[in-house]
């Protein structure tokens, strides 16, 4: 798979939820003998198949998969902690001559694959708690005189990364944007990057989007999050508890939404989710990465055609 190029390949097929990329993902595998490695934050999770649209069986039987499904709920997963396993699939099918397929969405675990992650330092308990009690007014003013850079780039409302970027230069003395200058454990370099971004008509995947929360409803989606919710040892903060349609399954579970209404904000909330997904993609990647809204089979094989 790689005659051009001494760097092994790795193929990466990305985009916003209900683009179709899973799809082009198995193509590929299928067309190769390659192996499918999961780059979706809430798909990694063993309690939520449905409500995630993680690949059925029905796939899996026709390539192989990895990091699917492999983490329990009761786990606080992390980008870092997906790339360190990430990065052991990618090896494991260049060493069996195989090519590894990374599909999925979520633009951090992808990004920390490919370039690594900033060396921070353990921010002190005592400044995190300080930093996380203030106004947002407040930190975005200290923000201002501490690191002028990020308090210029964040939005008013970004509390989460306002704090983040406070925390971190009140801990050590140096930026946010310091520390990520210093990015370190990525692969980009030791691999030959075979990207496709997929980017499909906005109607288009909306309209995807509407069918898939309609299936998901009557195929298991609100057993599997009853079974969660069920569980005593899984934090109601944790990572798994955020995946979209989690919380709005359980308000129906609890009475305070009717079917109907839970399924309309899980839509909702899924859109709203993919055009973000969209702006980043769209925008983020380097701009020589292929974009597409184009479907099969055309997309496959032009993709096929320019692997290295």
């Amino acid at each position: 798979m790689n005659k051009r190029h001494s760097l092994p390949t790795l193929a990466l097929i990305a985009g916003p939820t209900a683009s179709g990329k899973s799809s082009l993902a198995l193509a590929l595998a299928e067309r190769t003998g390659g192996v499918i490695i999961n780059a979706d934050a809430s798909q990694v999770y063993r309690d939520l198949s449905v409500i995630t649209a993680r690949p059925p069986a029905s796939d899996e039987a026709r390539a192989e998969h990895q990091l699917y499904g492999y983490v329990d709920g009761a786990e606080a997963w992390s980008a870092v902690r997906w790339a360190e396993d990430a990065r052991a699939a990618v090896g494991r099918a260049h060493a069996a001559g195989r090519l590894p397929i990374l599909t999925g969405g979520t633009g951090l675990y992808i990004r920390t694959l490919l370039d690594g992650i900033a060396p921070v330092p353990e921010i002190d308990p005592a400044i995190r708690e300080a930093v996380r009690a203030l106004p947002v007014t407040k930190a975005q003013a200290e923000l201002a005189v501490l690191d002028p850079a990020a308090a210029q780039r964040l939005a008013p409302g970004d509390t989460a990364r306002i704090a983040r970027a406070l925390e971190v230069v009140r801990s050590t003395g140096r930026t946010l944007a310091q520390w990520q200058a210093r990015r370190a454990g990525g692969i980009g370099g030791a691999v030959t990057l075979a990207p496709l971004i997929v980017l499909p008509d906005r109607d288009l995947l909306n309209h995807r989007i509407d069918a898939r929360v309609e299936t998901m409803f009557g195929d298991g989606a609100v057993e599997e999050v009853a079974a969660l919710l069920a569980r005593d040892d899984v934090d109601p903060a944790a990572p798994v508890r955020r995946a979209i349609g989690v919380e709005d399954v359980a308000a129906m579970l609890a009475g305070t939404l009717s079917r109907d209404e839970a399924k309309e904000r899980v839509a909702l909330s899924t859109r709203r989710y993919a055009k973000r997904q969209y702006t980043w993609f769209r925008h983020q990647p380097p701009s020589e990465w292929p974009r597409t809204s184009k479907a099969l089979p055309i997309d496959l094989e032009y993709y096929f055609n320019t692997l290295p």
